[in-house]
């Protein structure tokens, strides 16, 4: 907008005196946001970003009207740069491409004499880069939009895809959700065999699943491609091919357009904070030299990830990751992003070695990477006017303020962040203290930690809990009891009560009360017993840990589908009540004797009883809303893995007696394990709905 006013302004003046004054110079060069000085320098020099973010369209290989193809690269390193592949038997001369300015690159080849193109579908291409130090470089070109790799080989291949029959979408995008629930998925572990599972497997056996249990967003993980599958999709070698390994492009998009007739919107985790270190099927060293995309060295590498970070002030990089935004919204129709590593992006440290207090120098320092930022609000900012309900979420550690906030408020523009302290805090109360320890107050505080007006995504666990070296919270609660004792045809033992019990109250009291969106990671909505870990060379290549085992949930002996239930009926109760979509909860008790939290949201109240002894009889609750109140989740029902003690039945009617900051109050009972009375006795939770 600031742009558009700017361009008006300039114009008016121009009009009025044939020239540019100096005062709207000044003004220009010191008042305009650096934002809306980018998005004017697009409007200048490439008629707007618009255009400038459709450059997918007209980089890498394009077929013409007339079956030619028109090949454009930048390499402003490079020599020379020829086309070699199937089409020409590999030749390394034949088919210069002709230097162009601002270090660009182009070549035609017309069609053949049957008037087809010159490369047929799915055969093969290199780029041949000449160096000025005269070395030759084979490389696949950074808009290829499939690469492949033969079954014993290392090194993808740059694969031309043009099909004859290019899939049709058949299904509009679903509205925006209004409260958004997140599944969290890889394609390729989304199946209980030891392999890479394939988009079609998704669409057909996960989908259906996620559908099932009330979720209405799914974040994809791992698309993009990366030539190493144990990289878990966070070592990027080419950002505009969905990866090879799960199958063709078409079937991605069926997965899509399938996920959206199920009202379904899909979100793509996209990684551009930084790239791979791969040189002859990544970005790193295009055109000979140390730089091209990225800074040079050392500003351009991370230590701790040992991959290659952009150059975000360059205007080719620009052109480079916001044309991928637009790539993948228009020809996969993903409805959004999880963006990967924003605190990497934010700050010249990367978050390496830096805690974060919530000072604001912190924040508003020479530490923070102007160009990133700057960055992150042109791609908010391009998406949310072209795509009004396109869903960004950050993945931030820091707590950079604003994050949240629209960019023409001085925000960054994400609709979402992550609630990245929250699962923290599970693991370490569940690591460190002993059931009488827990601090309600701090696990409160944690849950209701975050700015005011920026909207956060909680979730108990995501795919870092579930990775090789931790423990997802099922495993830290049951550990290896879950391997001999999950069966409903014996009575739960002290552990497994334990943790049944508290798997729920976890998840239940996270989605209440930790923020204005939820997510959990694939498979563990039902406790999935192991961890992640994907082939390499210390486990013998082994899949065994790279797959999610959905045939646990199927079996009705097992308590696997318990934990499946309650995860269903906890998001349908929201998606009733949305108390996501409400303003925050009014915690009206967190009492550290009794272990009791109580809060309201959306006229629902909630009531949790953490203590591991104790229940009580008679228990004031605050209430806002007067009325009659029945119990609509209940984490103690047989169906979930409890114990079915109470009546669901029962009304329960307020009293106009004023309780912990409430205007009314009604009388409970409040329940543990009614079994052996251990410290390892399970606990107790209830959701109640006002009628």
């Amino acid at each position: 907008e600031l742009s558009k006013a700017f361009w008006k302004m300039e114009e008016k003046n121009a009009n009025c005196s044939g020239i540019r004054g100096d005062s709207l110079m000044q003004w220009e060069e010191n008042q305009l946001p650096i934002t809306a000085k980018r998005l004017f320098e697009l409007e200048e020099a490439e008629g707007g970003f618009d255009q400038f973010t459709r450059s997918y369209k007209t980089f890498g290989v394009q077929r013409q009207p007339d079956n030619s193809l028109f090949f454009k690269e930048w390499a402003p390193a490079a020599e020379a740069l020829f086309l070699t592949g199937d089409f020409n038997g590999w030749d390394k001369f034949s088919h210069p491409y002709t230097k162009k300015d601002f270090g660009k690159w182009e070549l035609i080849l017309p069609p053949k004499h049957d008037k087809s193109p010159a490369v047929d579908h799915h055969t093969k291409l290199k780029v041949v880069v000449h160096t000025k130090e005269g070395e030759r470089l084979y490389r696949i070109s950074p808009w290829a939009k499939y690469v492949n790799r033969e079954e014993k080989s290392v090194i993808y291949d740059w694969v031309h895809w043009d099909p004859p029959q290019p899939y049709n979408v058949i299904h509009p995008r679903p509205a925006k959700p209004t409260s958004l629930r997140i599944y969290e998925a890889h394609v390729g572990i989304a199946s209980p065999e030891g392999k890479i599972a394939s988009y079609t497997n998704f669409t057909n056996n996960v989908l259906p699943r996620i559908k099932d249990l009330g979720y209405n967003c799914i974040q994809l993980m791992a698309v993009m491609e990366h030539a190493y599958y144990a990289s878990f999709g966070y070592q990027i070698t080419s950002f505009f091919a969905a990866s090879s390994r799960y199958g063709t492009p078409d079937e991605l998009k069926e997965l899509i357009d399938v996920a959206h007739s199920m009202g379904i919107v899909v979100l793509l985790d996209v990684v551009h904070s930084h790239a791979s270190k791969n040189t002859e099927d990544g970005l790193n060293h295009f055109d000979g030299s140390n730089s091209c995309y990225f800074h040079s060295p050392p500003r351009g590498e991370h230590k701790l990830w040992d991959s290659r970070l952009f150059n975000y002030s360059s205007w080719e990089v620009l052109r480079f990751l916001l044309s991928n935004l637009r790539w993948w919204m228009e020809e996969y129709r993903f409805d959004g992003f999880r963006f990967d590593g924003v605190t990497s992006m934010l700050y010249h440290h990367h978050g390496i070695g830096s805690g974060f207090s919530g000072d604001y120098s912190e924040y508003f320092g020479l530490q923070v990477d102007e160009d990133s930022l700057v960055y992150l609000m042109l791609a908010n900012h391009i998406l949310h006017t072209l795509y009004p309900d396109c869903i960004t979420v950050a993945e931030d550690v820091s707590g950079m303020p604003a994050l949240c906030r629209p960019v023409e408020e001085g925000g960054l523009g994400f609709d979402y962040r992550l609630a990245m302290a929250i699962p923290d805090k599970w693991i370490q109360i569940l690591k460190e203290l002993k059931d009488e320890d827990w601090n309600i107050g701090n696990i409160t505080h944690t849950l209701t930690n975050r700015r005011y007006g920026e909207k956060c995504i909680a979730y108990a666990e995501s795919h870092d809990q579930a990775l090789v070296g931790d423990k997802t919270l099922a495993f830290w609660l049951m550990d290896k009891e879950m391997y001999t004792n999950m069966s409903s045809l014996i009575p739960m033992n002290p552990i497994i009560n334990r943790g049944i019990q508290l798997h729920k109250m976890i998840r239940l009291i996270t989605h209440g009360l930790g923020g204005e969106g939820y997510l959990n990671f694939i498979g563990n909505e039902f406790g999935h017993p192991e961890w992640l870990d994907f082939p390499r060379e210390g486990n013998n290549q082994s899949y065994h840990y790279a797959r999610r085992q959905f045939n646990l949930v199927d079996m009705d002996h097992l308590r696997y589908c318990q934990l499946y239930a309650f995860d269903r009926d906890m998001n349908r109760t929201e998606d009733k009540y949305g108390w996501l979509a409400a303003p925050p909860a009014y915690v009206s008790a967190k009492h550290e004797e009794d272990k009791v939290i109580v809060f309201d949201r959306a006229n629902v109240v909630f009531i949790f009883n953490f203590h591991p002894n104790k229940s009580f009889q008679g228990y004031r609750v605050g209430v806002e809303v007067p009325g009659k109140y029945k119990i609509k989740l209940d984490s103690d029902m047989v169906q979930y893995g409890g114990h079915g003690r109470l009546d669901h039945g029962t009304e329960f009617f307020t009293e106009a007696q004023p309780f912990n900051g409430r205007s009314n109050s009604i009388l409970r009972l409040l329940y543990i394990h009614n079994g052996e009375v251990t410290k390892l006795s399970a606990l107790k939770n209830v959701s109640m709905h006002t009628k």
